[in-house]
C-alpha cells in the first residue's frame, strides 16, 4: 500500500534534522512554532475565515438592525444563503482546480481575489447609496473564494506536516473556524454599528491581503512521491494525479458517506444559529451590537476549546459524535425556555464546544481513511455535502423568523438535532477509530 504522505528526513520549515535528541526537543514545541510553513498557512487561514465571519456577522446584524427593520428574517436568510451557496454549487470546479494546480497558488489567488472584492465593496459603501443587492453580490464573491480556499488547505495538510503530525495539524486547522468566529463576534457587529459597511469591508480586505502574503511566504512539499505529478511545492501547475469521479469517491467509502449524511441533516438545524442570534438579540434580549458580539464570542470560544480538546473525547467517533450532538441539542433548545443573557451565552458556548470536538474527531478520521489521490475531490465533496443544508437552513429559519418568535426557533433547533444524533449512534461499530483506521492510500 502507498503511504498517505511522503516521509522526508526533515519536517517542512524546521531545517535539517540533527538527530533524535534534536527531534525530540522540537516535538515539545507547538506545531505552528516548529513548522514555520504550516504556521504561516494556518495564520493565513485564520485571517481569511476571520474576515468572512466578520463580514457575515456584521452584515447580518446590519440587515436586522439598520437596513431592513420591517422584515429582517427573510432578508438575513437570503444573505446567509448567498454566503453558503458557492461551496455547494462549485464543488466539481473546486475539486478539479485543487487537483490540477499547485495548492499554494490556489490559496494565494483565492485570498487575493477576496481582498480585491472586499476593497471594491468598501469603496462603493464609502461613496454612499450601497444597495442590498450589492452586499449580496459581495457575499457571493467572498464565499466563492472561501469555497476554494478551505478544502485546498485541508488537502494541503500532508504537504506541510509529517504523518505523525496530521491529527495535531487538523486540530489547529479546525480551530481557525473558532478563532474566526471569535473575531467575527468581537468585530463584526460592533464595526457595523460604529463605521458601517464601508469600515467592515475595509477590515476584511486587509485581512484577505495579509493572508495572501502569508501563503506566498510558505513552502509546500510534494504529498506523495508515488503520485508522480511533478509538483515541487512551488508555484506553477502540478501534473494532475489520477482522479476518480466525485460520485465514485463517496461510493467507495460507505462509512464516510453515512457519516456525512448524518451531519448534513444535523447542519440543517445547527446552521440556523447564525440566523437566530441577531433575531434573538433584537426581539428577545433587546440588545445591540455588543450583545451580538457576546453571543457570537461564546459560540466561538466554545468551538475553539472543542477543536483543541476533541481528541480527548473517549469512544469511537460515531459514539462520541452522537453524545456531542445530543448535548448540542439540549444547549440550543434551552434559550427557548430561559431568556437570560448569561444562560444563552453559556448554552452557545456548550454548543460551540460540541461542534469543535466533533469536527476534529471526524476530519482526522477522514484524513487517514481517504486515499491520497482522492483527497482533493473528497474534501470538495465533503464541503458541498455538509454545506448543502446551509442555504436551506438560512432560508427556512430566516423566513420563519418573520412569523415565529426566536425562542420557538431555538426549540425547533434542539428537537431537530435529536434524529441525527440517534442515526449517528446507530452506525456503531461500522466506522473504525482513527487510531486503527486503514491509512489513506490503501486498497480501494
Amino acid at each position: 500500500m502507498d503511504s498517505p504522505v511522503a516521509a522526508p528526513a526533515t519536517s517542512t520549515g524546521t531545517g535539517t534534522a540533527a538527530g533524535a535528541g534534536a527531534g525530540a526537543g522540537a516535538r515539545r514545541r507547538p506545531l505552528v512554532l516548529r513548522n514555520r510553513a504550516f504556521g504561516a498557512v494556518w495564520l493565513g487561514q485564520i485571517l481569511t475565515q476571520a474576515a468572512v465571519r466578520m463580514f457575515q456577522v456584521g452584515v447580518a446584524w446590519w440587515i436586522v438592525a439598520h437596513a431592513v427593520p420591517e422584515a429582517p428574517g427573510l432578508a438575513s436568510g437570503l444573505f446567509l444563503a448567498a454566503c453558503t451557496l458557492p461551496a455547494v454549487a462549485l464543488a466539481p470546479a473546486v475539486a478539479a482546480t485543487i487537483s490540477r494546480f499547485a495548492h499554494r497558488s490556489v490559496l494565494r489567488t483565492a485570498a487575493a481575489l477576496a481582498g480585491a472584492a472586499s476593497g471594491a465593496l468598501a469603496l462603493w459603501a464609502h461613496g454612499g447609496g450601497l444597495p442590498l443587492t450589492g452586499v449580496y453580490g459581495a457575499a457571493l464573491a467572498l464565499a466563492t473564494c472561501q469555497a476554494f480556499f478551505d478544502p485546498c488547505l485541508t488537502t494541503s495538510v500532508p504537504e506541510l506536516v509529517d504523518d505523525a503530525d496530521i491529527e495535531t495539524a487538523t486540530g489547529f486547522e479546525l480551530s481557525t473556524q473558532s478563532l474566526a468566529g471569535l473575531a467575527g463576534a468581537l468585530l463584526g457587529a460592533l464595526t457595523v454599528d460604529r463605521t458601517g459597511v464601508a469600515g467592515l469591508a475595509a477590515g476584511c480586505a486587509a485581512a484577505y491581503l495579509g493572508a495572501a502574503v502569508l501563503v506566498t511566504s510558505a513552502r509546500f512539499r510534494t504529498a506523495a512521491p508515488s503520485d508522480a505529478d511533478g509538483a515541487d511545492g512551488a508555484d506553477g501547475p502540478a501534473g494532475p494525479p489520477p482522479r476518480r469521479p466525485l460520485r465514485r469517491i463517496l461510493a467507495g467509502l460507505p462509512s464516510v458517506r453515512r457519516i456525512l449524511i448524518c451531519f448534513t441533516a444535523a447542519n440543517l438545524f445547527t446552521a440556523a444559529v447564525f440566523v437566530v442570534i441577531p433575531l434573538y438579540t433584537r426581539s428577545v434580549l433587546f440588545g445591540g451590537g455588543g450583545t451580538v458580539a457576546l453571543l457570537e464570542a461564546a459560540l466561538g470560544t466554545g468551538a475553539l476549546v472543542g477543536a483543541f480538546t476533541g481528541t480527548r473525547v473517549p469512544g469511537r467517533p460515531t459514539v462520541a459524535g452522537a453524545w456531542c450532538l445530543g448535548l448540542m441539542s439540549l444547549a440550543l433548545a434551552l434559550p427557548g425556555l430561559f431568556a437570560q443573557r448569561p444562560v444563552v451565552a453559556g448554552c452557545l458556548a456548550v454548543a460551540g464546544w460540541c461542534a469543535g470536538a466533533v469536527s476534529v474527531r471526524f476530519v482526522a478520521l477522514f484524513q487517514r481513511m481517504v486515499p491520497t489521490a482522492d483527497k482533493p475531490g473528497f474534501f470538495a465533496v465533503m464541503q458541498a455535502v455538509l454545506g448543502a443544508s446551509l442555504p436551506v437552513a438560512s432560508l427556512l429559519f430566516g423566513s420563519a423568523g418573520d412569523f415565529l418568535s426566536p425562542q420557538t426557533l431555538c426549540l425547533v433547533q434542539g428537537i431537530g438535532l435529536l434524529p441525527a444524533a440517534c442515526a449517528l449512534a446507530l452506525l456503531g461499530s461500522r466506522t473504525p477509530d482513527p487510531a486503527v483506521a486503514e491509512p489513506a492510500g490503501g486498497e480501494r
